[in-house]
């Protein structure tokens, strides 16, 4: 395995830093490898889908824990990307892949396809700052992660529509471990380092504990798209018989490097980087598209992983101020940063051109004056100046807590936490629309025979600088220079956010002490971008940045309740009720409920069935509310014309947008049978049904929705007048309905193996999880579009009808190993397109890892390992780009070291 130069560098630089840690603390450090695994006490947040703590106490909704263990497995670079080999989750892109667009490297998840912003992730119970974005927490002082699968809105308020992450921190970690990991794919790309460390001690006898940890991640990402055969220059093309195909090798049959003459006498010839003339090989067109030929593309140069360097870090102080009350203060801080090639700003057909143009070669005029023209367009893919992205985005927050006790078991806590994201970005290369016009339309100067900018001749005192544009390599850096500049922004967002909370038994029932927990919180959160003169100035042609400024508040309180009902009679062992109430008072748009009501009984012993009905409810967020305007290009089906085209698409916010409520579902049953311990067997069926749902419509709907009688989607679809679409509005709406319905399933044993195999050596521990899902609609109030088994298109809202993981461990006191299954259904790769290949098979990943711990030396603990995800490196579908199931990376193999001390 071989690396670059920076990669090599990056990773000496990042072990350098662990005999730093080492000295810091000192060999006084002992492993209590012990405590990290022990259960949690009462007074920690151990039961995500409810406030109360009493011991013992099992939810109605269904929650999912995923070990530190589990989230070991693949090696995969963050939190978020493990969870997305969970069915229960649609991944934001695939399982590598962080996507190239503003918000490249960025971690979110996104229970059930609902979108990131219906899942709520919390930090030990706490909100935290960073949308979403896992990559801000170190996984190496992550203890574990439950997964709340249904509506939670009652009990930790907006946002936890399809559920809630909880992500657990351990903050009692003793001693020192590190690790260092290096990963490359089948490619020989993707090269990644990865460093971490983290360290606890103990201090005031005791009555005080320190930790510290954090993670370092580079990786050169994948460049360009079309390095992968499935992936890179695949486009949908109409086939002519009034139906769509995914084609290969497809680029812009309007534009070429060089430029493309689109009219006139000489329509079809390109400019070769002499000057020259050469006809274009356009292979078959198709509206805009060429298939075949030598047509252009962005993903001959543009990212299929954007490449990305990040840290993040955390130091945690817990300390008994009393015997009774516990503080907690926590610092987290993280920065992620790059500079990559982004998206090219060519001309599409679009550019006049002049019969007296300074730089046309001598036989172009020549054979415009004997055809008798004075000008012709032209197209031209730009790659002198292609824009790059130079982004940074930083986050730090700080929290501080106090958990305490009084009186017979009552237990109380109080918190207040600030965070703050930076998110700064840089993109330097895009034209500017009037210095681009002054400088393409350049002449002779009749004084000095130089070619100059035509408006040269009647203000002398212009800066303008002509451009050659006949030929690749034509221009000269002052003309570019001239006629480009650098989009800008610089975002800052702030969450303010405290609450108190008291949890007891007040009274006991003969079934056992009724549960309550009460409490208020209350949330601020703003944003404030400022973007640069020339974007404020609309100077640029294809893409600027917008300003954004805004915030709301929110005051909360809520209530519930556990109720034991019976106990200990046949059928109904442990009958126990269990409620909640939250109302949410919003400065933007008033008061609003939210409730959950369920119960859980215990049939017969092991046997325990749940059932929960809820109302959910999630207010817009600051980027649904104040974005002004957003700019991107996306290819859609037009079936209007029956066309595929390349068109640009402009999103904003909505200050007018309402909450969105939803009705959850959930029921089921847990089976622990008592003669066989370590097996567990669980099914749930969920059913979520939002109305007035908060939204952006991809532009692929709106057309489609257009074309199924939306007269409010045409509205945001414009055309010329030759009947092509130009451009299409996709700001935030409240949709009219999402609904989706499924079941999750979940079988898992745990053993000694000699229990199954007389004198078998080592542990095994079999795991198998399954969604499947009925349905997942989208209605408009006109038309409703089915999006299961609509699985290939990454921008769309699509999810297999059934996924499947299953792993096996085995455990042995020197070696271990795993094996993993993951499992995709047949399905579609966009059921809003009638696609003649469009057919998706059924995909099986498998991934292996294996461990090996050395021999201790002075006490400390070597472990070594290797994974390898797609073992057998499955390509991906057609035409996947970004998606959000299928691994568009190839074979992954990452070997790495751990050290404990």
């Amino acid at each position: 395995m071989t690396f670059s130069r920076q990669t090599r560098r990056s990773l000496l630089l990042s072990c350098s830093l662990v005999p730093a840690v080492l000295v810091m603390h000192g060999a006084a450090f002992a492993q209590d490898a012990s405590k990290a695994d022990d259960a949690t006490s009462v007074g920690e947040i151990i039961v995500t889908a409810s406030r109360i703590d009493r011991a013992g106490f099992e939810a109605p909704t269904p929650t999912v824990r995923v070990t530190a263990q589990d989230l070991s497995v693949g090696a995969r670079p963050n939190i978020a990307a493990a969870l997305n080999d969970l069915p229960q989750f649609r991944a934001t892109t695939s399982a590598q892949t962080t996507g190239t667009n503003t918000g490249a490297g960025n971690a979110p998840v996104d229970l059930r396809g609902l979108g990131i912003s219906r899942t709520l992730v919390l930090l030990d119970g706490r909100r935290f700052s960073g949308d979403n974005d896992l990559n801000l927490i170190p996984s190496i002082l992550t203890k574990g992660v439950d997964v709340v699968t249904g509506g939670a809105s009652a009990a930790w308020g907006s946002g936890a529509v399809a559920g809630v992450v909880n992500i657990s921190i351990d903050r009692n970690f003793t001693g020192l471990k590190m690790g260092v990991e290096a990963g490359e794919s089948s490619y020989e790309d993707a090269k990644q380092i990865r460093v971490e460390a983290a360290a606890g001690k103990s201090f005031a006898d005791g009555r005080g504990h320190f930790v510290i940890g954090g993670e370092y991640l580079d990786n050169d990402g994948v460049i360009p798209k079309n390095s992968r055969p499935n992936i890179g220059r695949w486009a949908t093309v109409s086939n002519g018989a009034g139906r769509f195909v995914l084609a290969p090798d497809v680029g812009f049959s309007n534009a070429a490097y060089g430029g493309l003459i689109m009219s006139g006498v000489l329509k079809g010839q390109a400019f070769n980087p002499d000057g020259t003339l050469r006809t274009f090989d356009a292979g078959t067109v198709i509206g805009t598209n060429s298939v075949g030929g030598e047509g252009p593309s962005n993903d001959d140069l543009s990212p299929l992983v954007t490449p990305q360097k990040r840290y993040a870090t955390m130091a945690s102080v817990t300390y008994d101020l009393t015997d009774k009350i516990k503080m907690t203060a926590e610092l987290r801080r993280s920065r992620m940063w790059n500079n990559y090639i982004w998206f090219g700003d060519h001309n599409r057909g679009n550019l006049t051109i002049k019969s007296d143009n300074a730089f046309l070669p001598t036989a172009v005029k020549t054979a415009l004056a004997a055809a008798g023209q004075t000008s012709f367009t032209m197209g031209r893919f730009n790659t002198e100046a292609y824009p790059t992205i130079d982004f940074e985005r930083v986050s730090t927050q700080g929290t501080l807590a106090l958990d305490g006790s009084f009186g017979d078991g009552w237990r109380w806590s109080a918190y207040y936490s600030h965070g703050e994201n930076e998110n700064n970005i840089d993109t330097p290369g895009f034209f500017l629309t009037q210095n681009y016009a002054n400088a393409v339309d350049s002449v002779i100067s009749p004084t000095t025979g130089q070619a100059v900018c035509r408006i040269a001749l009647s203000d002398p005192t212009t800066n303008c600088v002509p451009i050659n544009l006949f030929g690749q390599g034509a221009p000269s850096k002052a003309a570019l220079d001239y006629v480009t500049g650098t989009p800008s922004m610089r975002e800052t967002s702030k969450l303010d956010v405290g609450g108190f909370s008291l949890r007891g038994e007040p009274f006991s029932l003969p079934a056992g002490p009724v549960s309550i927990a009460v409490g208020a919180e209350a949330r601020k959160e703003s944003v404030d971008r400022t973007v640069g003169a020339l974007d404020t100035a609309k100077a640029f042609t294809s893409f600027s940045f917008s300003a954004m400024a805004g915030s709301y508040s929110v005051k909360e309180a809520f209530a519930e309740v556990l109720v034991p009902v019976v106990r200990d009679i046949p059928v109904f062992n442990k009958l126990e009720v269990n409620a909640a109430a939250r109302v949410s008072d919003y400065n933007t748009t008033g008061s609003i409920w939210s409730w959950k009501l369920g119960a859980t009984n215990e049939f017969f012993p092991g046997f325990r069935g749940r059932i929960t009905k809820s109302r959910d409810i999630r207010s817009a967020n600051l980027t649904e509310l104040f974005t002004t305007s957003t700019t991107g290009y996306n290819t859609i089906v037009d079936p209007q014309t029956n066309s595929s085209v390349y068109v640009l698409t402009n999103g904003g916010g909505n200050a007018n947008l309402t909450p969105e409520t939803a009705k959850t579902f959930t029921t089921g049953f847990v089976y622990s049978p008592p003669s066989l311990p370590g097996f567990n067997i669980s099914v749930d069926y969920f059913d979520i049904d939002i109305n007035n749902v908060i939204t952006t419509v991809s532009a692929q709907d709106i057309v489609t929705r257009c074309a199924n009688g939306n007269t409010d989607m045409c509205s945001r679809v414009t055309r010329d007048s030759s009947g092509t679409i130009t451009r299409i509005v996709s700001t935030y709406v409240n949709l009219a309905n999402y609904k989706t319905d499924g079941v999750d399933a979940e079988i898992s044993y745990a053993t000694n193996l000699d229990r199954l195999i007389p004198d078998a050596p080592g542990r095994i521990r079999a795991r198998w999880l399954m969604t499947w899902v009925n349905s997942l609609t989208t209605n408009d109030g006109v038309s409703k579009i089915e999006y299961v088994k609509s699985q290939g298109y990454s921008f769309g809202l699509g999810t297999p009808k059934t996924r499947m993981t299953a792993a096996l461990d085995w455990a042995g006191e020197v070696f271990s190993a795993n094996v993993r299954a993951r499992y995709i259904s047949p399905g579609n790769y966009n059921n809003t397109v009638d696609l003649v290949n469009g057919h998706i098979k059924a995909y099986t990943y498998v991934d292996l890892g294996v461990q090996a711990r050395l021999p201790e030396i002075r006490g400390h603990e070597i472990e070594l390992y290797a994974n390898a995800t797609n073992l057998f490196d499955k390509d991906p579908p057609i035409g996947s780009l970004y998606s959000p199931y299928y691994d568009v990376i190839g074979r992954y193999v990452t070997v790495g070291a751990r050290m404990r001390f």
